[in-house]
């Protein structure tokens, strides 16, 4: 491996974790890594030499490409059927690269989700600035713009993520929990118990993208989203299976049907209670996942 190569390979995941970051799209965000690389690829011997700091070029050009693309994203994503949730990173053994390091926190689907809210530049200098700890004076040079002026976005974008996030820390043991209730009872149907799974004012949010069935609005109240999964069960219970596996850096549910994955689930909690489900059909946001095997019953 060149000296150079080996530069932009060390570089690699936090590159990947902010593409991932900005678009979240898991192929976007290899997409513009991609063309970080070609970009540095083209530079002769005396340009990189020339270029005192090696990480800062790269994070530069990274995240230039991506206001770019979040630029044309956004109007895409205006047109989308229904609602737009992120593309996952699903792990089931948690040794995927990516998401150890660079993707080991605020990643998760609530987060991402609140994300979508801010402009380009806004998501941009947040990210670097709150997640990557980068200066301002080298956030204002990477977007070309003055360290007042991404100050300003930082701390715009800062109050309507902070408006809006979980304000509850639910350990992985009671995350772990609450995705077992659920897990027995959307197998089961009980809608007792999925009732009471539910705050009462909980919502889901499902991606179907228009390619599946999937609810095309938010679905609000504990008893909607009971009846829902009372439903699904009657029609699909004995053709579905349930794995437990890392999504966004969290505990998520995989569901299989007749051994395709057909979904995935992740949750925002008070602990007791499953505030936010956000459920993922879309087949070509899974389609990257469709190689990991049902179980042979479900993981609980």
């Amino acid at each position: 491996m060149t000296k150079h190569l080996k530069i932009f390979t060390d570089n690699r995941p936090r590159l990947f974790g902010i593409a991932y970051r900005m678009l979240s799209s898991r192929a976007e965000a290899e997409d513009i890594v991609q063309n970080t690389y070609l970009r540095w690829h083209a530079l002769s011997d005396t340009e990189i030499r020339d270029i005192r700091e090696p990480q800062a070029w790269l994070v530069t050009v990274c995240s230039r490409l991506c206001v770019d693309r979040l630029r044309l994203l956004k109007r895409e994503r205006e047109n989308y059927e229904g609602p737009w949730l992120p593309e996952p990173m699903i792990e089931v053994d948690e040794q995927t690269p990516e998401l150890l390091a660079e993707l080991s926190s605020d990643v998760s689907m609530a987060f991402l989700t609140l994300l979508e809210r801010l402009g380009a530049e806004e998501r941009a200098a947040f990210l670097l600035h709150q997640v990557f700890e980068v200066d301002y004076p080298d956030v204002a040079a990477m977007l070309d713009k003055t360290a007042a002026a991404c100050r300003q976005l930082v701390h715009r974008a800062k109050e309507r993520v902070q408006q809006d996030r979980p304000r509850f820390t639910v350990s992985r043991e009671h995350h772990h929990w609450l995705l077992q209730r659920f897990t027995l009872a959307a197998q089961s149907g009980d809608l007792k118990e999925l009732h009471a799974l539910f705050a009462d004012d909980a919502q889901m949010i499902g991606d179907g993208g228009g390619k599946i069935a999937s609810v095309n609005r938010i679905l609000r109240g504990a008893d909607r989203i009971a009846r829902l999964y009372h439903v699904i069960a009657r029609n699909f219970a004995q053709r579905m299976q349930f794995v437990e596996a890392q999504i966004n850096g969290e505990p998520g549910l995989l569901r299989f049907i007749d051994g395709k994955l057909d979904a995935t689930f992740s949750i925002v909690s008070d602990g007791e209670k499953i505030l936010d489900l956000y459920t993922i059909r879309n087949p070509e946001k899974l389609q990257a996942y469709q190689g990991i095997v049902a179980p042979s019953s479900n993981s609980f």
